[in-house]
């Protein structure tokens, strides 16, 4: 590009952006990234502070993530689920965030049998039945095989969550269809080795994840935007590819996807593909403990990882592919680095950015570029932000001043 067609591009990303009935006030999107900033399952103020923080800096529309749609979804003890306790506190967030100008937006999942943190005293529910290697660590052996019956309750739980985040004040739901979790269980053949019509093809594999969305969209449609996160690919052989991305983005936008969410990797198998570069395991095992179960875990599976080392727009071959097939919004995610990256993203045609760890350093980086576009993000991928998102203050840049660990015990509250 010229340097006239960069700035352009560059101005485009600080135009707003319809996306269903809301409008943006711009085209960048923090992405849902654990916060562990919830106790007994509601938010603290250490996460209103969070996300206010992102809005007065410059981002469009906030993400908070993880809100699991029942209890039982959960990953984590403290995790954000769904209840109706949670409406109240949850509206504390969108409050602030929409005083300092921002949209904000509900991640809503379920784990399926992705659940590392807590014992589950039943089967989990997934895609197909048998050994459940993601949960070993906390005694949830076996998983079952959702039918009929589980996935229409199961469609009805998003619809009630979903309902739940619009009672909140929240602008826009994602569905979580990465990374894993239930939906993704079903997305990646992985996990899916179903023979019904669940399984086999790509089409069948997105059958379920495509129906949630659907009736989410309409249940709430009318008062939210409703956006999925997919994977780009599952950074796996034996994973989804960017072929069925494109399968799964195109049906989506039959659906009504108001805009896809463009992520990657799985959070067991592939973290290196997901994150582009490999986890810190040094801050993993100081977080954790060394001897810890999950420390010692994580650091077999570290020995396993391919060594990779972090580029800037790193799934951007995958995700031109899929921008190239269809039509819907699509946010890029991955290695937005630097005002010259995000303009790339809205010359390939991308509508927004989504970024996370460069936003935990500066929370103020939109503004940032917006006045001085030559200076790239601090972020030097260190990963360690990622290590902190178990502790119990809450994920924060280590480059910056820690948490408040009071904020994250005190549930949010409007005095």
């Amino acid at each position: 590009m010229s340097p006239e067609e960069q700035k352009l591009a560059l101005d485009l990303a600080y135009q707003p952006l319809d996306l269903g009935p809301i409008t943006l006030p711009n085209r960048f999107i923090k992405a849902g990234a654990n916060e562990n900033m919830a106790l007994r399952g509601l938010p603290t103020k250490a996460l209103v502070k969070h996300h206010e923080e992102l809005a007065r800096g410059g981002v469009g529309l906030t993400t908070v993530a993880y809100l699991s749609v029942t209890r039982d979804g959960r990953t984590l003890p403290d995790q954000l689920w769904l209840s109706e306790e949670a409406v109240p506190a949850l509206r504390v967030v969108t409050e602030a965030v929409h005083a300092a100008g921002g949209k904000i937006s509900a991640q809503i999942t379920h784990g399926g049998s992705f659940v590392t943190g807590i014992f589950q005293p039943r089967r989990l529910l997934s895609s197909m039945s048998g050994l459940n290697a993601a949960g070993l660590l906390r005694g949830n052996l076996f998983r079952r095989a959702m039918n009929e019956q589980d996935m229409d309750q199961m469609v009805g739980h998003f619809v009630a969550g979903a309902i739940k985040c619009m009672e909140a004040g929240f602008d826009a739901v994602e569905i979580h269809m990465g990374h894993g979790y239930l939906l993704n269980q079903f997305l990646s053949p992985m996990d899916n080795q179903r023979t019904d019509e669940y399984g086999g093809s790509a089409e069948n594999r997105a059958r379920f994840p495509v129906r949630v969305l659907r009736e989410v969209k309409a249940a709430v449609g009318h008062r939210m935007a409703v956006l999925a996160k997919i994977n780009v690919a599952d950074g796996r052989r034996s994973g989804a590819t960017v072929e069925d991305a494109i399968v799964t983005a195109k049906l989506l936008e039959e659906a009504g996807a108001d805009m896809l969410v463009l992520s990657g990797g799985r959070n067991v198998e592939s973290g290196w593909f997901m994150f582009g570069s490999n986890m810190n395991l040094e801050a993993m095992q100081r977080v954790l403990g060394r001897w810890s179960l999950s420390g010692m875990a994580i650091g077999a599976t570290a020995k396993t990882a391919p060594k990779v080392t972090f580029k800037e727009l790193y799934f951007w071959e995958y995700s031109k592919q899929i921008r190239a097939a269809v039509t819907v919004p699509l946010a890029y995610l991955g290695g937005v680095k630097s005002a010259d990256n995000v303009a790339s993203c809205m010359a390939e045609g991308f509508e927004a950015v989504v970024i996370a760890r460069a936003l935990l350093r500066e929370p103020d980086l939109v503004t940032k570029w917006r006045n001085h576009p030559e200076e790239p993000a601090l972020c030097d991928n260190c990963n360690s932000c990622i290590a902190y998102i178990y502790h119990p203050a809450g994920t924060w840049c280590i480059h910056r001043p820690p948490n408040s660990l009071e904020d994250n015990q005190m549930i949010a509250t409007s005095s």
